[in-house]
């Protein structure tokens, strides 16, 4: 689930470093596979610029957040993978405890919204329900 705090810090480090946290989290990159990952990942609508992603690493650097490799591609530290983790919560479901939490946020979030955007989904939800019950099933 987000908390507050997390989502203010994102606001005010902004979402070039937000990104480039979330993308190393997944393996090692070069500062121009990072610029085409976000282009990617945004459809297109934001190709953040070498003259802000490279101070950026730069930045992430001194802060021993990133380490620079041998084959110049970047990759996080111990500090950079918790500060990752803080950012983006929902990348890193670690336990059965946090993956039922993140369950019960998207439940949450269905009954809240207006049951005819969930009524093409039925079946769907139906089926879910299933597997869930024989998983839960004892004996």
């Amino acid at each position: 689930m987000w908390r507050f705090d997390v989502v203010r810090r994102i606001g005010r480090e902004g979402r070039l470093r937000y990104f480039v946290l979330w993308l190393l989290s997944e393996g090692p990159k070069t500062g121009a596979e990072l610029i085409n990952d976000i282009e990617k990942m945004t459809w297109g609508w934001w190709r953040p610029s070498p003259g802000s992603v490279y101070p950026l690493l730069h930045s992430m650097m001194s802060e021993g957040l990133i380490i620079r490799l041998d084959d110049g591609r970047y990759k996080l530290t111990d500090k950079g993978q918790t500060e990752a983790k803080d950012l983006v919560p929902f990348r890193r479901v670690n336990t059965i405890d946090e993956m039922l939490n993140e369950i019960e946020g998207y439940l949450l979030y269905l009954e809240d919204i207006d049951r005819a955007k969930i009524e093409p989904y039925k079946e769907r939800l139906i089926k879910i329900k299933e597997r869930v019950e024989r998983l839960i099933k004892v004996g």
